[in-house]
């Protein structure tokens, strides 16, 4: 041992100056424990100047021993990364073994998972820290050799003064080479119960993916607000299976810390999650990289920046002193229950409601935005045919065959991608069910689009599909030109947030979903063929997109045949 330490020196520091610096370890200076000892804090001098430190005291009784010691030291001075808590001493004298590291002031995460003042996007760049700092061990750029760290859990990612999160622990670990697509290093089973890898604890076969299984864990406790497991008559239950299942039955909302939900922006929950659930799959071939991990968690951070950053949180108390009559009701919960089934606001002008994941839906009445065009045109005619319109009386439906519409938005959910609707009926006639084509252009396009294809609404209105588009904003103004064989009775035009395509893979399955590649292999050979012969111009942005749209159908050879 003292043969090894010879080559940090200039790490050694002096087991009085520690006694000095923690009152000679007094339980007062104690910050915590974990399978090493206990931890102490305190200023000393080191080689970077003097400073409040962490020393982390070996007690044998805690499992850990001479093996951790050695290790950490090595690794640690080996592997430097902003990320990655930075070792500044050692101390071996008279049979003490302690570990300095820099003092991370807000302890370890999780101590902080609970806390009511850690927003969600605090805690996502907590999470994307500890993405990078996990990601340079897997990866690192000028060795030829990853780490595995084995050990990953929240109470070994440490956050400093400013919540920059810090990988911690390196005891552990693991080297291999990392010129291999897949590192695998037989090893006895080393962890924390709720974190391993099930297949790591099944094959003794340790690889990266194995602390990508783990990192996922993390990710749902930062999510949930709470530790993986918990305690059941004096047993600990694991928590991850009772999570996995609640993403894949789209039943976040029974799990995410309540305090979150208020303020936090559905993409990025999207985003979030999606990833945290790829991180748990069974099979290690379907976990991201650590590199990607780091990707997806910064598209969720920006996604909760811009939010914030563009629009406020939407004062829904606001709103239902506005509605046409206003609510009544006693709890925000009861208010929310209320918002989803819809209210009428702007005057009775507005249908405005929250759909299943809290984004905005709003329809505005036809009888507000149209701009006649020809004498078919009759404006603020109400309709007594047999679907009862959502408007009031004075706005429930216009006819016309001829029209523009000038829209704009109030409260469109910002960074959603977003369905145009026509909502209208053929009048009092039978025909509502029946196939009907009518072409509409968008203000600043040249070519118009034909629509031949409407969906019944329950209470028996036709919903056709016009076109998509993302929101920056709450406020989207739209001009679109409309013209009908017949006239037709209009309710109004309709924002709904396009529907999430179910994921379809089976956690079995060997794909790659990083790119369009896997969305392209579940298209039929001759998608490409079909969209030209599209009469209504079916336009996407991502092959994960057109496979939705192509799973509802669309018009084909003028409207004679529907491809589904």
């Amino acid at each position: 041992m003292e043969a090894f330490l010879q080559k940090f020196q200039h790490l050694k520091i002096q087991l009085e100056e520690i006694k000095s610096a923690t009152s000679d370890f007094d339980n007062i200076n104690v910050i915590g424990k974990g399978g090493f000892g206990k931890v102490y804090k305190g200023v000393i001098t080191h080689y970077q100047g003097q400073s409040m430190v962490a020393f982390k005291r070996l007690d044998r009784n805690y499992g850990q021993g001479d093996p951790e010691f050695l290790k950490e030291i090595l690794m640690l001075s080996r592997y430097a990364h902003e990320n990655i808590i930075s070792l500044l001493g050692f101390c071996n004298e008279d049979g003490e073994k302690i570990l300095v590291y820099e003092h991370a002031s807000n302890g370890s995460l999780d101590r902080q998972l609970n806390s009511t003042t850690l927003t969600w996007r605090q805690r996502l760049k907590i999470c994307v820290s500890a993405a990078r700092g996990l990601s340079y061990l897997h990866d690192p750029k000028d060795t030829h050799q990853r780490v595995i760290h084995r050990d990953i859990k929240s109470s070994n990612i440490l956050l400093d003064e400013n919540w920059n999160a810090k990988v911690s622990d390196l005891g552990l670990s693991k080297i291999g080479p990392a010129n291999q697509k897949h590192t695998f290093l037989v090893s006895n089973v080393v962890g924390t119960f709720g974190y391993i890898d099930p297949l790591y604890m099944e094959t003794c076969s340790l690889t990266k993916e194995s602390d990508v299984y783990s990192f996922g864990v993390v990710l749902f406790e930062v999510l949930c607000g709470r530790l993986c497991f918990e305690k059941d008559d004096d047993r600990f239950q694991s928590l991850v299976r009772k999570w996995k299942q609640c993403y894949k039955e789209k039943k976040l909302d029974e799990i995410i810390f309540q305090d979150l939900k208020e303020h936090m922006n559905m993409k990025s929950l999207e985003v979030f999650s999606d990833i945290a659930y790829r991180c748990l799959l069974e099979s290690r071939e379907q976990r991201p990289k650590m590199s990607y991990v780091v990707e997806e968690l910064e598209n969720a951070l920006w996604c909760q920046e811009v939010y914030e950053e563009v629009e406020p949180p939407m004062d829904y108390e606001k709103i239902s002193k506005s509605a046409v009559p206003p609510l009544i009701y006693k709890s925000e919960e009861e208010l929310k229950g209320l918002l989803s089934k819809g209210i009428l606001v702007n005057g009775g002008k507005t249908w405005f409601w929250l759909n299943k994941n809290g984004e905005h839906c709003e329809m505005i009445s036809m009888a507000e935005c149209l701009i006649p065009i020809d004498r078919l045109a009759l404006p603020k005619i109400p309709y007594y045919g047999q679907n009862k319109s959502r408007f009031a009386v004075e706005y429930c439906a216009t006819f016309c065959s001829k029209f523009k519409t000038n829209v704009r938005t109030q409260f469109l959910s910002p960074h959603i991608t977003y369905k145009v609707n026509l909502v209208f009926s053929l009048g009092d006639t039978k025909k509502d069910n029946e196939y009907l084509g009518f072409t509409y252009i968008l203000t600043g396009e040249t070519e118009p689009w034909v629509s031949y294809y409407a969906a019944i609404r329950e209470d028996g209105w036709l919903i056709a599909e016009l076109f998509h588009f993302t929101s920056e904003s709450r406020n989207v103004d739209l001009e679109i030109r409309f013209e009908c064989l017949n006239a037709i009775a209009v309710e109004g035009i309709e924002f709904q947030p396009l529907e999430r395509l179910e994921d379809e893979v089976l956690e079995d399955e060997e794909v790659d979903m990083e790119t369009d590649t896997y969305w392209e292999q579940k298209l039929p050979k001759d998608y490409k063929k079909t969209v030209k012969l599209s009469k209504d111009k079916v336009q996407w942005t991502t092959k994960k997109e057109l496979y939705s749209i192509l799973c509802k159908g669309f018009p084909i050879n003028d409207g004679e045949e529907v491809y589904l």
